[in-house]
């Protein structure tokens, strides 16, 4: 075997087996951790919309959802697994499965996807913070706002948007980069204080006219025609509609199973996304339909139901109730970026430059690009249509997630050889050729074109919730029956 370049190495302490000591979450950290993910304006206006916008049946809805979480408790198990037993993140499992060269390149599409989303994300989080910070300025004088300077744009931005996105990325590195001890932490806070805001907003609404909320409330639960054959489609669509919300986790959900404790954690912890459904689900819903109630009988006659937070706090009359919310917003937001977007993006840029890259590094790194996305996006990012490309870059996770569990599962009866795992020897077990495994190569790419294919295709855009499980499947059987011996 030929000997390793010591200036080239996969080995990076950010990469390698969790330290014992360190594996510490247990089900009520990964409660907040599936809190934290359906705790964004984007969960908010999904849950509220599926109940009252496309006039479905509750309980179409609710069972549906927790069709969706099934599949999404099953799939994550399937993937956490291996990562919690052998402390290792998404990236590193994958070089078992596309040779090092392979999980290199082919994980970096993550990064894409979750620098693009983080930007996104962050643009919009600025959004919050600036609602925010012009309240306070007219709170003080309610002229100020139109002085020149906040009058003069540049790039669809004036300088409180500026200000704003600004703030909102140099904070959010600070306090990503720390590490995963402190973003525990911070996972755990928001998710908290994120029920505390909705229990607030709750009563605000509530308090407004207790015997109507309740009342408007209650009547939206009608188990009438649920049975009906009409409504087999809608339960289908709403099942894929969670799953496609949550699918985005899943692949990269070992960079955190990798830190729980123990295999049984890791199940409870995972039916706990059932109990943070339910929970928002129930504030989200009442704080929406209640809303509505209130508004109308007020003479407020909206042209359709409010399902989106920052429209809702436009329409009450109550500045505190507004400021908390915008607060709990942004907190949201931030949360959601680091789990989503950030961590996963840290893990896949370091394994792209191992031997260079460090948490802080690729922070810089997720930053810089993240800066440029956000402050481009409403000037020209949105306006190209680049969202397909982002989706079509997705439509590989499905595939990849696919090959993973095949291979540890199936091919590789749940073993694997740490040691080798970080080896660059051409003979070793997962250099393949040259460091890509062909066989995981050419199954990628036909579950890929199945998935992608309702992207692109209108014929099958009906399908497009469930492109991650058809790539998934496609992947899984065709490298099954390549890899089998």
């Amino acid at each position: 075997m030929s000997p390793q370049n010591p200036k080239k190495t996969l080995i990076n302490w950010d990469l390698v087996t969790v330290n014992p000591s360190n594996k510490n979450w247990n089900w009520k950290d990964l409660f907040c951790f599936w809190g934290v993910n359906i705790q964004s304006v984007i969960g908010f206006s999904l849950i509220t919309s599926l109940y009252v916008v496309y006039n479905l049946n509750t309980f179409v809805v609710l069972f549906g959802t927790i069709f969706g979480s099934l599949l999404v408790y099953f799939f994550s198990n399937l993937i956490g697994k291996p990562s919690q037993k052998f402390g290792l993140p998404f990236v590193v499992l994958l070089r078992s499965s596309l040779g090092i060269r392979g999980a290199q390149y082919f994980g970096f599409l993550r990064s894409l996807v979750g620098i693009f989303m983080f930007g996104i994300q962050t643009y919009f989080l600025s959004k919050a913070l600036g609602y925010l910070i012009r309240i306070i300025l007219y709170s003080f004088d309610n002229d100020f706002l139109n002085k020149e300077i906040f009058l003069t744009f540049l790039m669809g931005l004036n300088i409180i948007d500026w200000f704003s996105i600004s703030f909102a990325m140099i904070i959010q590195i600070i306090l990503f980069s720390v590490g995963m001890n402190f973003n525990r932490k911070l996972i755990k806070f928001s998710a908290i204080s994120i029920y505390i805001g909705m229990a607030i907003f709750f009563f605000a609404v509530l308090l407004n006219d207790v015997k109507l909320t309740s009342s408007v409330f209650i009547n939206a639960f009608n188990i009438e025609n649920f049975f009906d054959k009409n409504n087999v489609v809608p339960l289908i669509t709403v099942t894929g509609t969670i799953f496609a919300y949550f699918s985005i986790i899943i692949l990269s959900f070992g960079d955190f199973s990798r830190y729980v404790k123990n295999e049984n954690e890791l199940k409870k912890g995972n039916l706990s996304l059932f109990l943070n459904l339910i929970i928002f689900s129930f504030f989200a819903l009442f704080i929406v339909i209640g809303t509505d109630a209130f508004l109308n009988t007020n003479s407020s006659n909206l042209e359709k139901i409010l399902t989106n937070p920052t429209d809702i706090i436009g329409k009450l009359d109550n500045l505190l109730v507004t400021n908390l919310v915008l607060i709990f917003i942004i907190i949201a937001s931030g949360s959601t970026n680091l789990i989503a977007n950030f961590i996963p993006s840290q893990y896949s840029l370091i394994n792209l430059a191992p031997s260079s890259l460090t948490f802080k590094s690729s922070s810089y790194i997720i930053a810089f690009f993240g800066f440029i996305i956000g402050i481009f996006w409403i000037s020209i990012i949105s306006q190209i249509g680049i969202l397909s490309l982002i989706d079509t870059i997705a439509a590989f996770f499905g595939p990849i997630f696919g090959l993973m569990i095949t291979d540890f599962y199936l091919i590789k009866k749940t073993i694997l050889i740490n040691k080798n795992i970080y080896s660059l020897d051409s003979g070793g077990d997962y250099y393949f050729s040259n460091g890509w495994h062909i066989k995981g190569v050419y199954s990628l790419f036909l579950g890929f074109i199945f998935s992608a294919s309702t992207i692109w295709n209108p014929n099958f855009s009906f399908l497009q919730s469930y492109a991650w499980i058809i790539g998934g499947f496609v992947t899984s059987i065709s490298y099954y029956l390549l890899a089998k011996k």
